[in-house]
């Protein structure tokens, strides 16, 4: 049995008053962080010690008593400001994060948390969840909420009100009884598997490119927050939740498929923050080929590949599983028969030749299927990789031969269909 913290997101169908009072909240809770983070700035430039988050409550004493309209919010949601305000600076000092900046209305997201709540404040059967100072407020039940309640952060987005409870329950991790395959991740193809299978793209963003860019042309006409201005920026944030509901649909799908039938998924370490950096350059080294650059950099950032993996990280864990990364260098250039590396292996996007040995096949079943090998090159793992595969041990085998057995990629072995499953 082991502890698991799992959060349940729901949209809230606050009443009037109720609404008034969420956005009373996430502006208080916005004019806190700016504050705290307007005195931490003036206390670094006069050289002074940088408060800590016990120091800023004694301080957050006194503005309250200062400003009387900050007494109407709950006190759990003004000190969790100062509590992001700290974090924001900590991953600063340890090199995770720039400097924090100051929080605008409507940019950074309307949100408040409690960090804490009563035992019975949510209510499942019904579809509730009392939150202090707002009361009880309906929300759409689309599953139970098991376990203990911890804390509850509520955002807006999109016109919409958000809820996320996280809880706290005892669970028993299962044995997994799938098999292991690997994993190449593309453009094309969202993801290429070593038993031959693909997953599509969803390709949110670029089904929607076109609506976003017609009502962001509508929204640079209009007089800046004026009342015709802020119907056409509800307009684009409403296209924008639908790609990012869309994408994360599209992530959790999948992302559950792949977790149930599977053990043990490798993939490749990918830096996605450093392959979707701009080409522009500088004005005196100004860079090459920006504009298809530009291209691919929002064709991977439309597929979601951090999401995708942090996904599966914990799906996987959760089933028992494991997912495991190697190194990404010449997995979509080296040949799995001969192992003969040269970018001229793959003179096209979708077609694999070996100029060596002549082996054909599809460029990203062979990225997939050289992953899988590197994988099971390490010692440690050989005997995992038989186990799951139900092969016995042979110490002679290639690493690339066993991960065509494994998989059954030479033969084109069709996977059954997947069981139906429902997101996380």
């Amino acid at each position: 049995m082991s502890q698991r913290l799992q959060a349940f997101k729901f949209e809230l169908m606050p009443n009037g008053e109720q609404w008034r009072d969420s956005r009373r909240s996430a502006g208080a809770r916005r004019f806190v962080f700016n504050k705290a983070l307007e005195l931490q700035n003036k206390r670094r430039q006069a050289g002074e010690k940088h408060l800590s988050f016990a120091a800023l409550c004694k301080w957050l004493t006194g503005l309250r008593a200062e400003i009387p309209w900050l007494e109407a919010v709950h006190s759990q949601v003004l000190q969790q400001a100062l509590k992001d305000l700290e974090a924001a600076f900590t991953n600063f000092f340890e090199g995770r994060a720039e400097y924090p900046t100051f929080k605008k209305k409507g940019r950074s997201g309307d949100s408040f948390r409690f960090p804490q709540l009563a035992p019975d404040a949510v209510d499942s059967i019904n579809g509730r969840i009392k939150l202090p100072k707002l009361g009880w407020m309906r929300y759409r039940k689309s599953r139970d909420v098991p376990g203990e309640v911890r804390s509850a952060t509520v955002s807006m987005r999109a016109g919409r009100w958000y809820v996320s409870i996280l809880t706290k329950r005892e669970v028993e991790i299962p044995k997994h009884t799938g098999d292991i395959v690997g994993m190449d991740m593309g453009v094309k193809k969202f993801a290429a598997f070593s038993d031959g299978t693909f997953i599509e793209p969803a390709n949110s963003f670029k089904r929607h490119e076109k609506a976003l860019a017609k009502a962001q042309r509508r929204l640079s006409r209009k007089v800046k927050f004026s009342n015709n201005w802020q119907k056409e920026k509800a307009k684009v944030q409403k296209i924008q939740a639908r790609i990012g509901n869309v994408r994360n649909n599209f992530l959790h799908q999948h992302s559950c498929e792949i977790s149930n039938n599977h053990a043990i998924v490798v993939g490749e370490d990918l830096q996605v923050r450093n392959m979707s950096k701009s080409a522009s350059g500088t004005v005196d080294a100004p860079g090459k080929s920006v504009r298809a650059k530009s291209g691919l950099n929002r064709s991977i950032l439309d597929q979601g590949w951090g999401e995708w993996r942090r996904q599966l990280e914990y799906k996987l864990a959760w089933k028992g599983g494991e997912f495991a990364v190697v190194p990404p260098h010449n997995t979509s250039r080296e040949c799995p028969e001969c192992h003969h590396v040269s970018a001229d292996n793959r003179k096209t996007q979708a077609e694999f030749i070996c100029v060596a040995c002549g082996f054909e096949d599809n460029a990203d079943t062979v990225g997939a299927v050289n992953v899988l090998s590197r994988w099971l090159k390490r010692d440690e793992r050989q005997d995992t990789a038989h186990a799951c595969a139900g092969h016995e041990q042979d110490t002679t085998a290639d690493a690339a031969e066993i991960a065509w057995q494994v998989n059954g990629a030479r033969g084109r072995q069709q996977q059954e269909p997947a069981e139906e499953t429902v997101s996380e």
